[in-house]
């Protein structure tokens, strides 16, 4: 259980901050990074969620995400050490990664194939669940340049759960857009 008793701690003040391990990193770091982004992800999909109410199927699978996604905070927040933790550290697990996948699919079917790019755009949560797929492409690119750095390990998961979302973003967005009846076409040259 997280208990925050006290919002302000004075501990980084000088530009530093803690990991889950005790350890002290500077803030901009990459590991710091990762989780940043991934914690933007969740705040976007939030403002999303503002617009979520008359689909409320999509907004219990927004709910369920952006519980996911401080279980991905807490598992970059974690870096995995040969020093013994004390405690069973919480990571994204495979089950989480199958759920996304599965409402993907289940989004995605009522929606016809596209033929053209579409631009982000159309109804409100629409647009607010683009900006949350482009905020989450950032997380993951970060989390795969954490995973490709010596010395860093990354949970298993933690990539994929992150390329799978910013996946599911995008059919969100279409089904908020008339199940993409609403999508707004790319129209290569247009303003030549």
């Amino acid at each position: 259980m997280v208990v925050l008793n006290k919002i302000y701690t004075r501990t980084g003040d000088k530009g530093t901050t803690g990991l889950a391990t005790g350890e002290r990193v500077n803030k901009w770091d990459l590991r710091v990074e990762a989780y940043g982004a991934t914690d933007e992800t969740n705040s976007s999909i939030g403002v999303a969620r503002l617009h979520s109410a008359a689909d409320t199927e999509l907004d219990a699978m927004l709910g369920r995400i952006q519980n996911d996604l401080f279980d991905l905070g807490a598992d970059l927040a974690t870096p995995q050490r040969d020093k013994e933790l004390g405690w069973e550290p919480l990571r994204i697990v495979e089950a989480q990664v199958t759920r996304l996948e599965t409402e993907i699919d289940l989004v995605n079917a009522a929606i016809p194939p596209l033929n053209s790019f579409i631009l982000p755009g159309g109804s409100a949560l629409s647009a607010h669940l683009h900006v949350a797929r482009t905020v989450c492409r950032r997380a993951e690119r970060l989390i795969a340049q954490l995973a490709a750095t010596e010395g860093e390990v990354v949970s298993e998961f933690a990539l994929i759960y992150a390329n799978r979302l910013s996946d599911f973003l995008f059919v969100a967005a279409r089904r908020a857009n008339d199940n993409g009846a609403s999508d707004v076409l790319w129209v290569p040259g247009a303003n030549r």
